[in-house]
């Protein structure tokens, strides 16, 4: 009798927006272990997925979810991609799903994005899946501290981002976005459920006279970095200068940087630095 490891079993993807998904799909891939995709038909871009093994299922249709990987053999499961939050009444859940709710309570649908990723989460693993962090499984997507593009920040900006530090350690405990937008001391936007690049919109429309301001985007405090992990890319990038900011602080360890190469490429070409910092310690000392 041969005994199946984990390894050996296909790596399930459960697949929102945009093109992470299909990259660690091939990453896998080329690691020698089998992926089964299962693409939610509101986010992904279906087309992507052609030549793997996928379902596409439609939100709310968990059910379907789970029977696709235990038809598929899997075991390890990891979430990834960009996503709207849904509410409660639009889900038309099927029974399985409307099972689920009632099994972890609608309180999980109540909370921030961590909250109910918790519950998604906690579902999955009753279900006998293992949920992973995309970190785990493709090397190279968070950073060491340290100035990765552009100019060291300079003691004004400093003080900015020591301000967004503050005001995101404010919001945390109420599970309230990942990001905000200082400039001059002064907060132009912070992260709610519209996400990053919407709010980097609302900023420049804010934005004062003189030198631009920050984006800072961080981990909140206890978020199971399995789930939802802050990330930024060169979309990003394209928003910050586009609302005229001087540039990125990241959360060193606890963030994703995607398409690492020419995120940081694209931010030396505009002149913004992106700096990768322990957020605890910046207060005692620039990292340069």
């Amino acid at each position: 009798m041969t005994t199946t490891t984990p390894e050996a079993t296909p790596l399930g993807i459960i697949a929102a927006g945009g093109v992470m998904p299909r990259r660690l799909a091939d990453d896998v891939l080329a690691s020698g272990r089998p992926v089964y995709v299962v693409a939610i038909r509101e986010f992904a871009e279906s087309q992507l997925y052609a030549g793997l093994p996928h379902r596409v299922v439609r939100l709310g249709a968990a059910g379907q979810v789970i029977a696709a990987f235990r038809a598929a053999g899997v075991r390890d499961l990891v979430m990834l991609g960009h996503a709207r939050r849904p509410s409660l009444l639009s889900l038309f859940p099927d029974a399985w799903t409307a099972s689920a709710i009632a099994r972890v309570g609608r309180g999980y649908f109540a909370g921030g994005d961590d909250t109910l990723l918790r519950g998604v989460t906690r579902v999955l693993e009753d279900e006998g899946f293992v949920v992973r962090g995309v970190h785990e499984l493709r090397a190279g997507l968070t950073q060491a501290p340290g100035l990765l593009a552009g100019p060291a920040p300079d003691a004004a900006q400093a003080a900015d981002i020591r301000r967004g530090i503050a005001v995101l350690r404010a919001m945390g405990p109420v599970d309230v976005g990942q990001a905000v937008v200082v400039q001059q001391g002064l907060v132009l936007a912070v992260e709610a459920i519209e996400g990053t690049d919407a709010m980097l919109a609302r900023a420049g429309s804010l934005r004062r006279e003189g030198p631009g301001g920050v984006l800072v985007k961080l981990a909140k405090p206890g978020q199971d970095l399995r789930l939802d992990m802050p990330t930024i890319g060169p979309v990003t990038v394209e928003n910050a200068k586009a609302a005229g900011l001087s540039g990125i602080a990241i959360d060193a360890g606890r963030s994703l940087v995607t398409e690492s190469e020419a995120t940081i490429a694209l931010a030396a070409r505009y002149g913004l630095f992106i700096l990768s910092l322990d957020p605890e310690a910046f207060n005692k000392d620039i990292p340069s």
